[in-house]
């Protein structure tokens, strides 16, 4: 078997499902490469794109948190929120990014607004580069 399946879930739904040879993730502990026929084991997941990558093309999906899920023949990520980049507005993204932005700028690092806007920040983020390479 030269291929796993992959399925990215949300609470709302199937965000994705397809077959790759490689998928790569960022886990808490850094980034991690997952093959066919890894040996099973589950991770946390930091907000950041993921990459399914099969013979000549690539897919990227927003995931924001979570945990991934391998087996030898499917790898599940569980996500809080997904998104594919058409399903992205890299508008209301950057508007988001800046409102973040401003919140860090007026609250103070041990204050939970102060958290709470570096999170929207980094969503924000991963939205946009996610966004932008599926509208070229």
């Amino acid at each position: 078997m030269d291929t796993v399946k992959v399925e990215v879930v949300t609470p709302e739904r199937v965000v994705y499902s397809g077959d790759a040879k490689i998928v790569v993730v960022k886990g808490i502990e850094g980034e991690l490469g997952i093959l066919p026929n890894h040996i099973p084991f589950v991770t946390p997941l930091k907000i950041a794109p993921v990459q399914v990558k099969n013979a000549g093309s690539e897919d990227l999906i927003a995931v924001s948190g979570g945990f991934m899920e391998v087996r030898k023949d499917k790898i599940t990520i569980l996500a809080e929120s997904a998104e594919l980049p058409q399903d992205i507005d890299v508008n209301r993204a950057q508007a988001s990014k800046e409102r973040a932005e401003r919140r860090l700028a007026e609250s103070r690092q041990d204050n939970l607004d102060f958290k709470r806007a570096q999170l929207a920040l980094q969503r924000a983020l991963v939205r946009i580069q996610v966004g932008s390479k599926g509208k070229k």
